[in-house]
């Protein structure tokens, strides 16, 4: 069974989406849902364990050997992901179960959890593939189903911020389909290996470079990095909260992950930075991105519109790290993917609970919240700080590292940009902060003192959170050995 795991990373969530169709009944689906995607979660982590203990894992889909068959490729980048994108899907399939039940119809929830289902094995099938035009066809998989999970919001918004976000992520795969047919017409390959052993070799230099540039556009779009990011505030602030806190933790990430691989494993560092100089595409974008992003998330007044633009501006900081082209730029870039995705999600999870007993999210109504909700304002503070990058926070080692890394190659401007904004970030968190524990209540008796706090299912899964970001923001030497091999795997090439 140990060497047909990285088939069953993907077969196991495949099988169960059509699965929960078939029994068309709302908890038996969720049952299926959350077991398939636990699963998931431990196959990823014994692939972990197996990659680090004896390298590179290449499995031949159907026993057709690359290239002229389908391969996944895992090493411990991919590895690491496939584990972040299952972990953040049961964490958040856990926390659904309740917060669901208010935006969704139930006789509609097979339907969810069956796209929710396809969503994770698309997010994870772009992560193991070793096929480039494999990339795309998960890549499709998985945005079609986010389509219609953001579509399932009970604010008819929903439904324009997934039509907005299926025209732009339509633009984006398409460019990047045009782009992996430019590589096939120039090497007559689609493994990833194999291209990256063709493309310096190629007599089609002028294909690879638009490639290059369809590719560019493509991933930068999906990934929601400034300015090509307009899908994301929407989507994140209509879709169902559950959905919000799921796509915030894996989505970006696994756009961010295929930009890793691409322009570092099968274009090269040599190429991508060093003769097409892609740093100065994405440094300004990152920084403007971090700067204004975290300008704009201090004028909004709902949360979830708040740490949308944030998570923007979090983007910016991975993507500055990868434009350093350095070992350390890269660990850092990578390490705040895994930590960003903890703490975001988290946040957004305290964001539902919120939404839960009191119907909204509108900063300046949620006077001394505290008093009802204590459980659920504890974890936003810590996550808060944890997006600020305070200290024993794992938002604080990866901000050190990326800002270490800028002074190493001598960029103290970066680094001064990575502060300030960091400063903004301790405005728009204060502001929630200083309302739900300090503002004294406008409302009187029964309406404020009915509250109470949410569910245990939904308090659980967010504190698993809060507690591993703690936990990894203490002992950050884990998360950054993980990352530190995986960029010094992508430096080198496959």
């Amino acid at each position: 069974m140990t060497e047909q795991l990285p088939a069953l990373q993907i077969l196991i969530t495949m099988m169960a989406a059509p699965l929960c169709v078939l029994v068309r009944n709302a908890r038996v689906s969720w049952a299926i849902a959350l077991l398939a995607n636990a699963f998931a979660c431990w196959v990823a982590w014994q692939l972990l364990q197996q990659v680090q203990t004896t390298g590179v894992i290449r499995y031949a889909l159907g026993g057709w050997a690359a290239p002229s068959g389908i391969e996944y490729y895992i090493d411990t980048m991919n590895a690491a992901v496939l584990l972040l994108v299952s972990g953040i899907s049961t964490l958040s399939l856990l926390y659904a179960y309740k917060s669901v039940s208010k935006a969704v119809p139930m006789a509609k929830h097979y339907l969810f959890y069956s796209a929710w289902l396809l969503c994770v094995t698309g997010l994870m099938g772009i992560v193991i593939t070793g096929d480039a035009f494999n990339v795309f066809v998960f890549l499709e998989v998985s945005s079609l189903a986010t389509y219609m999970l953001i579509s399932f919001g009970d604010d008819r918004r929903a439904l324009t911020a997934s039509f907005r976000y299926l025209v732009l992520g339509s633009v984006g795969a398409s460019f990047i389909l045009i782009g992996i047919g430019f590589l096939y017409a120039a090497t007559g390959s689609l493994n990833m290996v194999d291209l990256a052993e063709r493309i310096p070799d190629s007599e089609s230099q002028r294909a690879v470079l638009v490639a290059f540039s369809f590719i560019t556009i493509g991933v930068l779009i999906k990934a929601a990095v400034f300015p090509l990011h307009a899908w994301l505030p929407n989507a994140y602030t209509f879709a169902p909260i559950a959905v919000t806190a799921f796509l915030a933790g894996t989505a970006t990430k696994v756009s961010l992950y295929v930009l890793l691989r691409f322009f570092f494993s099968i274009f090269g560092e040599a190429y991508s930075f060093g003769q097409l100089f892609l740093n100065t595409v994405l440094l300004p974008a990152a920084i403007a991105g971090f700067v204004l992003m975290s300008l704009v998330a201090i004028f909004q007044t709902d949360l979830r519109r708040m740490l949308a633009y944030s998570s923007v501006a979090q983007i910016g900081y991975i993507v500055a790290g990868f434009a350093l082209a350095s070992q350390a730029g890269l660990t850092a870039g990578i390490v705040h993917i895994v930590n960003h995705a903890m703490v975001k999600t988290a946040l957004f999870m305290a964001v539902g609970c919120i939404i839960y007993r009191v119907g909204h999210a509108h900063r300046p109504s949620l006077d001394s919240l505290f008093k009802h909700m204590p459980f659920t304002c504890v974890a936003f503070i810590i996550s808060g700080l944890g997006l600020i990058g305070v200290p024993l926070t794992v938002g604080f080692v990866s901000k050190f590292t990326l800002i270490g890394a800028a002074m190493e190659r001598g960029w103290w401007i970066l680094a001064g940009l990575v502060l300030i904004s960091s400063l903004m970030a301790v405005v728009y968190v204060g502001r929630v902060v200083e309302v739900m524990l300090f503002r004294q209540s406008r409302q009187s008796g029964p309406e404020s003192s009915g509250l109470s706090e949410a569910p245990v299912t939904m308090l659980i899964p967010m504190y698993v959170l809060v507690a591993m970001g703690l936990y990894f923001g203490i002992n950050g030497s884990q998360t950054l050995s993980v990352a530190g091999e995986a960029a010094r795997q992508l430096l080198g090439g496959f």
